[in-house]
């Protein structure tokens, strides 16, 4: 199933696991939308500057920025109102996910990369 993904803090250098996760969402013909305010695009994809400006149904966000900064985007993700929310390795947070939780969207702590190179996206 082909979903739309925000990617936030997708970053244009190549060895991070945020640019290697757009790569890699658009291979399996996902819509990636890559929110980072301080890049204009990453792997081709026009960035988004905030959370604020994502102003479309979104499937999944996928986290890779750590908790302290992630509390500034919580409300525009609760208010977007995803399926899920993936916290990628060193973003993990139980507040956060909690908070999404309460709000009705799913939290998931796994790696986006496997998940999709293991076909449990």
């Amino acid at each position: 199933m082909t979903e739309t993904v925000v990617v936030l803090g997708a970053s244009p250098k190549s060895e991070r696991y945020s640019f290697k996760a757009v790569q890699l969402l658009s291979e399996y013909g996902h819509r990636v939308l890559p929110v980072n305010p301080y890049h204009a695009e990453v792997s081709g994809v026009s960035c988004i500057a905030s959370m604020a400006e994502v102003c479309e149904k979104v499937d999944t966000v996928t986290v890779y920025v750590r908790a302290e900064l992630l509390k500034n985007d919580l409300a525009q993700i609760i208010e977007l109102a995803p399926r899920r929310v993936i916290f990628n390795p060193g973003t993990e947070s139980a507040e956060m996910a909690e908070s999404l939780e309460r709000a009705g969207i799913a939290a998931e702590e796994a790696c986006t990369l496997v998940l999709l190179r293991t076909g449990q996206y």
